[in-house]
């Protein structure tokens, strides 16, 4: 990311974000994450893009409703991950959600 001071307030955001959601931790240095049970579900990327990993159906669905696109990290797509609009970003309480839902579903998961 050009600016550092932008990259930092994006990752304070993401740091409180992560901070609402007391059952797991941030991780990271470089590309701050969230994981569990051996699946990465969240992540910030270089650019101080938040993308959150979904079940393909539910996906779709979040695709249209938050009017957004699939998330890139290293100019790679990063299937299964959605792009956390700017917008988005001042209701850290539906993210919280969104990302402790994500949360139960790894932990349903097989573990890695």
């Amino acid at each position: 990311m050009k600016d550092k001071r932008l990259w930092e307030s994006k990752l304070k955001i993401y740091d409180d974000l992560v901070a609402q959601c007391p059952r797991f931790v941030r991780k990271g240095k470089a590309m701050p994450y969230t994981s569990a049970n051996g699946y990465m579900f969240s992540l910030l990327n270089k650019s101080g893009e938040i993308g959150i990993r979904f079940s393909k159906p539910v996906q779709q669905n979040y695709l249209k409703k938050f009017n957004t696109t699939l998330f890139k990290s290293y100019n790679a797509v990063m299937h299964g991950y959605i792009l956390i609009p700017d917008a988005m970003l001042d209701n850290l309480g539906l993210l919280a959600e969104l990302l402790n839902e994500r949360f139960d579903y790894v932990m349903s998961l097989d573990a890695k």
